[in-house]
């Protein structure tokens, strides 16, 4: 039963580092200026950050 919680646990820590990866790459690719355009790049820089995070602790519980 271990192996499959393992397998389920770098699942999500692969899955969240993906999305947290593609996040921050699009905050800087915005090309939308003013308020806008900064809400954005705040916007997908927190969930960047979030889901390099939350692969990190994924990356802890695994070891």
């Amino acid at each position: 039963m271990t192996d499959w919680i393992n397998a389920i646990m770098f699942g999500v820590a692969l899955i969240a580092f993906v999305l947290g990866l593609s996040s921050v790459i699009m905050g800087f690719m915005t090309s939308t200026t003013g308020e806008k355009g900064m809400q954005e790049k705040i916007e997908y820089g927190f969930f960047g950050v979030s889901g390099l995070v939350v692969c990190l602790l994924m990356g802890y519980a695994l070891s």
